[in-house]
């Protein structure tokens, strides 16, 4: 056997070794997304001997999606695959550098922590055992994956429809632990906030709006190299069959709201980002807008709306994204929420950063501010 290994070849990995003279000397470069420019997303497993200094560096960031998210980052690790800490790391523009002493064997490292497709099936399998909720097959993918959705909730005529979609861009992976979050407070029967929700409303999530860039360790596009949260103006089954599929679903059900989950490589904060550019933007979007950011900033410190994206001009909103496009064709509050890769700046956390229990978390926190907009929709 050789000093160490390194590998990708399993669910979401992905890695390029450009150097490995020794575990002093390990040199490596992140694989684009499929028939794109996009890199960012990386996932590996080094097998090693422990308690030796190794160090490692990710090269040619420059070009990377977006380089600035390599500022104050520190890289994921785990050695179980279940808790993932920090790892101090330098960046001089092009180059991430970070040294650790490992104290297992094997050890993972990734931008973010990974959310398999295998914890995607499960977390569609358990839903579905609840007698709140409703697994529905959409369709599938280019790769042939499905196409889930969780309706949660009894459907009727007299209930407003709150859509949730996570993970468009499937790098982004703190979107569905996110998701998780919010489908286990809406599944617990003797939660007071779900009960009360679900009295009003329901509930239609699609954890994971990307399957297949998830698993072919893509940051940002499908199997076709499509930035799905570009398409809502005009999907085709043919490039975007994800975002087809759940908009035929959203026509055929309707819209009262709508969040889209994602994650933001360089905001270290988590917020909102609305539709105030679209055309049919009105007074009354905006007042829901005010009360969900005022609800939420109340519930949790983990939120906060002073750091964002620049705000459209009136009529100057891309239509091409979801949450532009579904506020504007079925008039209703639409939000796109932004977590960080890093931390959040407000509460930092060196250890761990913004982790996968604060997205959970953040998720049961989201639902108690979606309760208190539900009377104010319609």
């Amino acid at each position: 056997m050789s000093e160490f290994h390194i590998s990708s070849q399993f669910d979401s990995g992905n890695i390029q070794v450009v150097k490995a003279d020794s575990v002093e000397d390990i040199v490596l470069t992140i694989k684009k997304d499929n028939q794109s420019d996009f890199y960012q997303w990386f996932h590996f497993r080094l097998v090693t001997q422990p308690f030796i200094a190794h160090k490692i560096k990710l090269t040619e960031l420059a070009n990377s999606a977006y380089p600035g998210g390599w500022e104050n980052y520190g890289v994921v690790a785990s050695y179980d695959r279940q808790t993932w800490f920090r790892i101090e790391s330098e960046f001089d523009g092009d180059t991430l550098s970070f040294e650790f002493n490992p104290e297992y064997p094997s050890i993972y490292f990734a931008y973010f922590a990974p959310y398999s497709y295998e914890r995607h099936l499960d977390l569609i399998a358990d839903a579905q055992m609840s007698s709140l909720c409703t697994h529905t097959l959409l369709g599938e993918t280019l790769d042939g994956r499905d196409m889930s959705l969780l309706v949660i909730g009894e459907p009727s005529e007299d209930k407003l429809n709150v859509w949730v979609t996570a993970r468009q861009h499937p790098g982004e992976t703190m979107a569905q632990w996110c998701a998780e979050g919010l489908i286990s407070r809406l599944l617990d029967d003797e939660d007071g906030v779900a009960r009360r929700c679900l009295d009003k409303a329901t509930f239609y999530v699609v954890p994971n709006m990307n399957p297949d860039g998830g698993a072919r360790g893509h940051l940002r596009t499908n199997a076709a190299g499509v930035n799905l949260n570009r398409e809502w103006a005009n999907p085709s089954m043919e490039k975007s069959p994800e975002v087809a599929l759940v908009l035929a679903a959203m026509d055929d059900i309707g819209v009262d709201m709508y969040l889209d989950l994602h994650g933001d490589e360089a905001l270290p904060y988590n917020f909102v980002a609305g539709a105030e550019g679209n055309p049919e933007y009105s007074e009354r979007i905006a007042a829901l807008e005010s009360k969900f950011k005022t609800a939420l900033l109340t519930i949790t410190p983990e939120f906060q709306d002073e750091y964002g994206y620049s705000k459209d001009k009136p009529g100057e909103a891309d239509m091409r994204v979801a949450c532009n496009a579904v506020g504007q064709r079925f008039d209703c509050l639409s939000y796109t929420f932004e977590m960080p890769f890093k931390d959040n700046a407000n509460l930092p956390d060196p250890v761990y950063g913004w982790s996968v229990p604060r997205c959970q978390r953040l998720g049961e926190d989201i639902l108690s501010a979606v309760g208190c907009v539900l009377p104010f929709l319609r």
